[in-house]
């Protein structure tokens, strides 16, 4: 009998894994009405920090799959939960959608988009309304050495229905090709996202498995974690990037119904 019978929670990456844009993967239904039917809960880990949790629950509202909030975990919520922690009352300077930004504000986070004396901190993240403006600041910012760099996700890309587009990693590369500094990335593949998910749920390590498309983000999550992983080959990382990645996951399948099958036959 294979772990994987033995498996109740499933942190799954949303884009490439379950899904790409408004399109739900063949054997994602099936997979999640599997998960609830034997007990289970699943877990939503994205590196996406444009979408709120409640966005999030509407986008799978329109697939017909019931959500709450709390199932979902993005790397704009743990960016929200450390600047409550270590930044609390002091001038954040976000690269970051309208949304994204407007969300930080509604969590009591004070947001600029000016070059002031008192910023505390510049946060990176995937900015689909970025423009050469914004980056001018954020370096002349950098140079300060008393500022702090943050960054929501270490992704260099973003599935796309054509193929991929930049994400937060490749926007901080750019900084860093000009700044000579690298940001502390607080979503995937940090360790926090899983002991997050497992303190939600209940359930323990050896009954968790992380499932994405990305080694050095989502399968470096769960070895961080301490939890199996699974890497299904829908999205960014392909068979032949296992024989170099220092990430191995414990399985690989080529779709989420393979996955599914497989589970199924255990």
């Amino acid at each position: 009998m294979s772990e994987l019978s033995n498996k109740k929670l499933f942190l799954f990456d949303i884009d490439g894994t379950l899904s790409v844009g408004d399109t739900l993967f063949d054997g994602s239904r099936e997979l999640l009405e599997y998960i609830e039917k034997i007990g289970g809960r699943a877990y939503y880990i994205t590196n996406n920090s444009t979408k709120s949790n409640r966005d999030y629950v509407e986008k799978f509202a329109k697939w017909d799959l019931s959500t709450e909030e709390e199932q979902f975990v993005t790397s704009g919520y743990m960016a929200i939960r450390y600047l409550k922690s270590y930044f609390q009352k002091q001038k954040i300077f976000v690269l970051g959608t309208k949304s994204y930004i407007a969300e930080l504000q509604k969590q009591g986070i004070l947001v600029t988009e000016a070059v002031e004396d008192d910023v505390a901190c510049v946060l990176a993240a995937y900015d689909s309304e970025l423009n050469y403006q914004k980056l001018e600041k954020a370096c002349e910012l950098l140079y300060r050495k008393e500022v702090a760099y943050l960054a929501t996700n270490p992704d260099l890309c973003c599935p796309a229905p054509f193929g991929f587009i930049p994400d937060c990693g490749s926007i901080c590369n750019m900084l860093e090709a000009a700044v000579y500094r690298k940001p502390k990335y607080l979503g995937k593949p940090s360790c926090e996202v899983v002991e997050l998910c497992l303190e939600r749920s209940g359930f323990t390590r050896e009954e968790t498995l992380v499932v994405g498309d990305r080694l050095y983000t989502d399968i470096a999550c769960g070895i961080e974690g301490k939890a199996q992983t699974c890497l299904l080959l829908t999205g960014e990382a392909k068979r032949e990037d296992l024989e170099s990645t220092i990430y191995k996951p414990d399985y690989c399948f080529e779709t989420v119904r393979e996955l599914l099958e497989f589970i199924e036959r255990s």
